[in-house]
C-alpha cells in the first residue's frame, strides 16, 4: 500500500480492527500498524503509541466521515445500505 497516512490511533488492536472493518464494508482499502508483536504483546501497545489505522491518501476525507457516522450512531450507519 502506498501513499499511506494515519486516519486514526486506537487503544486496543480490536478497537482498530472493527474500524477496519467498517471501512472495507465501505470499499476503503485500511492497514493496521502495530508494534505488539503481532498482538502477542498487547501490553506493548501504551509505549508504542497505540494502533494505527491507516489509508490510502485519496480515502482519508471519506473514511474519517463514515467513522464520524459509525461513532454518532452505530446502529445506523448501514441503514441505507440493507433496504
Amino acid at each position: 500500500m502506498a501513499d499511506l497516512v494515519e486516519l486514526k490511533t486506537f487503544n486496543s488492536r480490536a478497537e482498530a480492527e472493527m474500524a477496519k472493518a467498517y471501512l472495507e464494508a465501505e470499499g476503503i482499502e485500511t492497514m493496521v500498524q502495530a508494534d505488539d508483536c503481532g498482538g502477542m504483546r498487547p501490553f506493548m501497545l501504551t509505549g508504542a503509541g497505540g494502533v494505527r489505522l491507516m489509508v490510502h491518501e485519496e480515502d482519508a476525507g471519506r473514511a474519517l466521515l463514515i467513522l464520524e457516522a459509525v461513532a454518532a450512531d452505530p446502529g445506523d450507519a448501514w441503514k441505507e445500505g440493507a433496504e
